[in-house]
């Protein structure tokens, strides 16, 4: 077996990331916190379930990081095995693009974040949000 030569490429450094300005920060967390009071809690929050042995949602919020925006929930692990009592996972996420344009994408099974749309505005995102089975906390 040969060993292949090593070759320099040109890779041209990235187009930086835009920032989100401060009243799309704001406009966003308002209209997604009601979304999530008026839709996701009533939709997934149940009160203590009758096997306590499984973990539930007891919480869902919403949080920026840089120029994501996510969709966050709290799990109750009452089992007697349970690492912590309760545990945050993220389970859709929002990437700012542009001006009213994300990307959407879902937290896969296996921990990595899977982009199914790009360039949405943000009542599309939240319309996806609440009728795919994907982006169930």
């Amino acid at each position: 077996m040969t060993r292949r030569e090593k070759v320099w490429v040109y890779k041209p450094p990235r187009p930086p990331k835009p920032s989100v300005p401060a009243s799309t920060k704001s406009e966003v967390e308002r209209r997604c916190n009601e979304f999530v009071e008026s839709t996701l809690k009533p939709q997934y929050i149940t009160h203590h379930p009758e096997n306590e042995r499984f973990s539930y949602v007891v919480d869902i919020f919403t949080k920026w990081y840089r120029n994501y925006f996510y969709f966050c929930a709290t799990y109750h692990s009452p089992g007697e095995n349970a690492l912590s009592p309760s545990f945050e996972t993220r389970f859709a996420r929002m990437e700012y693009v542009s001006e009213d344009r994300f990307n959407l994408s879902y937290m896969r099974h296996t921990g990595q974040w899977w982009e199914i749309f790009s360039g949405l505005s943000l009542s599309e995102c939240l319309e996806s949000i609440k009728d795919l089975p994907h982006f169930t906390p």
